[in-house]
């Protein structure tokens, strides 16, 4: 076991393939990334993800210790990029002094194994063979005890405002299941990422900020779902999927005009198209669709529904008689109806004019001639 204190290639090998085996089970991370050599080996990804530094980026409480710099360094750069999607990444860092133990015990394991695969050449009798295998076991144990101890913290960026700089919280993992498992636990149980948001939680953080675009009255989906992922100011969702499920369940809402918001397929710079609220609707992170302010909805809702209940007349309405009375394009009363002679002062008189008069089938004949002179009267 001393000798392989000069070896520490073979030690950082075992050590990167015990993790490897435990980080198989990548609980609520979409990816996890184990011992990038630098932030380039890191993708900007909009889904949350761990990364697991090695043992060269050990944490201790000092202030710029080793695994803070290396977690600063991958989440502001990607490569010689700057990265974008800045509130995706988890860190897991090694206890200094945990990785310590860990590594002697890694070692005790290996002069094991390595004496057990010389057996023939050491000339082991069967019980030195059964002593060493024992050995073995009991190191491996120790190895499996270790690990978990020594990788116990993680390093989660926070910004509480917009103007603040993002800072690492240091939160030390609680035994149990495997290294992706309890950090997962341990980031819900502190609401430092969700698997869902709910709809009024949604729109209160869209009017924090504010995020609503243009003239201030709605968002796309895919603009919103780039925001979670940029700033450690808002909740870390795990996905994109967790906005758009809650975008859904807003829209549906009957409150949705006091709590949530409106939905619209799109706008083509004077009205929403598609404007829904209160009803079902199936909305996509990666699609085209807009979170419309309910206020700037409603207008548009009230303002059609008007049009809808009274229609703009395209003919006057027929007199008693059933004859038409005349209309003009500009409002005004035709001539003999309470509007001055010519000569007076006004502007010029209106030219076009138009009327509609119901015809009995029995008497459309008489009834067009009616018509007929009513309108050359007036000519």
């Amino acid at each position: 076991a001393e000798q392989l204190r000069r070896e520490p290639a073979k030690i950082a090998r075992e050590l990167e393939e015990r993790l490897k085996s435990d980080l198989k089970q990548r609980a609520d991370f979409e990816r996890v990334h184990l011992f990038p050599r630098s932030s380039a080996d890191v993708p900007d990804d909009r889904s949350v993800r761990l990364v697991v530094l090695s043992a060269d980026h050990p944490f201790t409480k000092e202030e710029d210790n080793p695994a803070e710099l290396a977690a600063q360094e991958i989440l502001e750069n990607r490569g010689a990029a700057p990265r974008l999607y800045r509130n995706t990444l988890i860190f897991l860092a090694a206890d200094k002094i945990r990785l310590q133990d860990l590594e002697a015990e890694l070692r005790r394991y290996l002069a094991w194994k390595s004496i057990l695969e010389e057996r023939e050449s050491l000339d082991l009798t069967p019980h030195q063979a059964r002593q060493s295998e024992a050995q073995l076991k009991a190191a491996n144990a120790a190895v499996l005890t270790r690990l978990p101890e020594a990788y116990q913290t993680l390093l989660v960026p926070a910004q509480d405002t917009p103007q603040e700089p993002v800072t690492f919280q240091a939160v030390r993992l609680s035994s149990g299941e495997g290294l992706a498992g309890r950090a997962c636990k341990k980031l819900r149980n502190d609401e430092n990422l969700l698997l869902s948001i709910g709809p009024a939680i949604l729109r209160r953080h869209i009017d924090a900020i504010p995020l609503w675009r243009g003239d201030g009255n709605a968002v796309s989906l895919r603009q919103l779902a780039e925001d979670f992922a940029q700033y450690p100011y808002l909740p870390r969702l795990a996905k994109p999927d967790v906005l758009a499920r809650a975008a859904s369940e807003g829209v549906a809402l009957l409150t949705w005009p006091s709590d949530t918001f409106a939905y619209a397929e799109g706008y083509d710079g004077v009205r929403y198209l598609g404007l829904r609220g209160g009803q079902n609707v199936s909305c996509s992170a990666e699609g085209g669709g807009l979170l419309v302010r309910p206020e700037a909805a409603e207008a548009q809702m009230d303002a059609e529904k008007r049009v809808m209940e009274n229609p703009i007349p395209s003919a006057g309405t027929p007199t008693d008689g059933g004859m038409p009375t005349a209309s003009v394009s500009d409002g005004r009363a035709p001539l003999g109806h309470g509007r001055p002679a010519p000569g007076g002062d006004v502007k010029a008189c209106p030219k076009r004019f138009h009327g509609t008069v119901r015809l009995d089938p029995g008497k459309v004949a008489l009834d067009a001639g009616r018509i007929a002179e009513a309108v050359i009267a007036h000519l």
